[in-house]
């Protein structure tokens, strides 16, 4: 992408994901992601009622009379975007594709998390980890990962989640809250290690898919060329029992999927590419309020 052009982008989409963070998601991000914990905020003269636990012995004995710590909820967060680069989100069939959704939506993340003081980072994946960006705070900071998220090209085109999600648990050592974006067409078995990743933090899966993943049209016999394999066939979209069998795969592959989500008690939403992302997304932060 010419540096002019990807200015521009890089612009425009700071200009819209920056005035839906500040005007929606202000409030509804600060009570859906919870801080990592209660962090120390001042002493006080002990009151009726309150637990022997929290006194501070040290200041109680300097003023001879009973002192106890405050503690407040440590809003500052940690937030990851593991974000799915592999070949299959380059499809769309409606006014943008799964990728431009993606972005979109990662972009409105990170300007939510900035504006509540929180680090942003970002991990590119494919069938493997194709790039860590450690998390950090400020503008700057998240206009780098919106120009990565328009400009990176991956090394591979095939999907595993596996990877991914070891290297979460093992490279961030304190709690986060990670974002997976990815349509999840993904036939390998990351359950185990999804579990594993959302007991050490907090795991939310988006998944970002096209109309035609789930309903093919009648539109006669057409050239499909799979976007991860390079594998190319014919299908006949006037047969009826194609169209039949192609949504009852796209039903069976997402029961799948909510049934591992589930196990692994990890949040998730599907959002389609010509769908309002917004509303899907205060769907979720209510559901986590």
């Amino acid at each position: 992408m010419e540096e002019l052009d990807l200015i521009q982008k890089v612009r425009k989409i700071e200009i819209k994901s920056k005035g839906l963070s500040n005007n929606i998601f202000a409030g509804q991000y600060h009570t859906a992601f919870k801080g990592r914990g209660m962090a120390f905020s001042e002493v006080r003269e002990y009151q009726y009622g309150d637990s022997v636990r929290d006194i501070d012995w040290n200041v109680t004995a300097r003023m001879d009379h009973p002192y106890v710590k405050v503690f407040e909820e440590e809003r500052e967060l940690t937030v990851m975007l593991l974000v799915d680069m592999s070949g299959s989100l380059d499809f769309g069939t409606s006014s943008q594709t799964q990728r431009e959704l993606v972005t979109e939506i990662a972009a409105t993340l990170a300007f939510a998390a900035i504006q509540n003081n929180d680090k942003v980072g970002l991990l590119f994946y494919t069938d493997h980890v194709e790039k860590f960006i450690p998390p950090q705070k400020g503008r700057k900071h998240i206009l780098y990962l919106i120009r990565e998220l328009l400009n990176f090209e991956p090394e591979s085109r095939t999907t595993s989640l596996q990877a991914p999600l070891e290297f979460l648990t093992n490279a961030i050592k304190r709690r986060c809250t990670a974002f997976v974006l990815s349509d999840f067409v993904d036939n390998s078995n990351f359950q185990n290690a999804l579990t594993i990743s959302n007991q050490k933090h907090d795991v939310v899966a988006i998944q970002v898919y096209d109309k035609r993943m789930e309903e093919l049209p009648n539109i006669g016999l057409v050239n499909m060329t799979d976007a991860e394999t390079g594998m190319e066939m014919y299908v006949d979209t006037g047969s009826k029992s194609v169209r039949k069998r192609h949504n009852e795969a796209w039903n069976r592959q997402q029961a799948r999927l909510k049934e591992m989500f589930n196990k692994s008690r990890v949040d998730s939403i599907s959002i389609r590419t010509d769908q309002d992302f917004v509303k899907v997304l205060l769907g979720l932060f209510a559901l986590r309020s």
